[in-house]
């Protein structure tokens, strides 16, 4: 297995670099953007992810080894193959997949060409829990929980509660809901409406 080649670069076109290893050049497919990131005669450190077929050995390479962690954990997924997988790395970076898996956005993948809504689906299930939620990723659910709060605040005041009570209502509604019940609207108040029983 060859884990990483370093070497000098010799020709960086699109997607292909080309790096000279012991005198023998070695062809990396990388994305458009660490493509950009290397200049012809430097050296260069590339983390890099052997595939094996029958009549073909290519070699995929990444700046950083969060790249290549996330390339095999796309590549394990049904219907994700080499190639689409450095198409989604060289749409999102890996904060930004751990961001979109932990709130179960698949619309993030759909972007990515070669991904179909099935396996977008896919992605999101199969890498759950299995990527670390960055603070951003925690910040953005933090987020969608309190504009979701609030809009069902503000629904039970409509409704005829006060709103202190609405308030508190939701707080206790979002310490027992689910995650997807957090981000979803119908779903937290009908939790809020089970802790405040009918309306006077």
């Amino acid at each position: 297995m060859i884990s990483s080649v370093r070497g000098t670069v010799l020709s960086a076109l699109g997607t292909l670099v080309v790096v000279e290893v012991g005198g023998v050049g070695l062809a990396v497919q990388v994305t458009p953007q660490h493509a950009l990131s290397l200049r012809v005669g430097a050296e260069a450190l590339i983390r890099t992810a052997l595939i094996v077929r029958e009549d073909d050995l290519s070699l995929f390479g990444f700046a950083e080894a969060e790249e290549l962690t996330v390339f095999d954990l796309l590549r394990g997924v049904t219907g994700v193959g080499p190639k689409s997988a450095m198409g989604v790395l060289a749409a999102m970076s890996p904060a930004e997949i751990a961001q979109a898996v932990a709130l179960e956005d698949d619309s993030a993948f759909r972007k990515v060409s070669g991904i179909g809504p099935k396996t977008a689906k896919l992605i999101v299930v199969s890498l759950a829990g299995k990527l670390a939620v960055l603070p951003a990723a925690r910040a953005a659910t933090s987020s969608r929980s309190s504009t979701v709060g609030q809009s069902v605040t503000v629904a039970l005041v409509g409704l005829g509660w006060p709103e202190r009570t609405a308030m508190q209502a939701v707080e206790d509604a979002l310490a027992v809901a689910s995650d997807p019940d957090r981000s979803s609207v119908p779903a937290l108040l009908r939790l809020a409406l089970a802790q405040l029983g009918p309306a006077s």
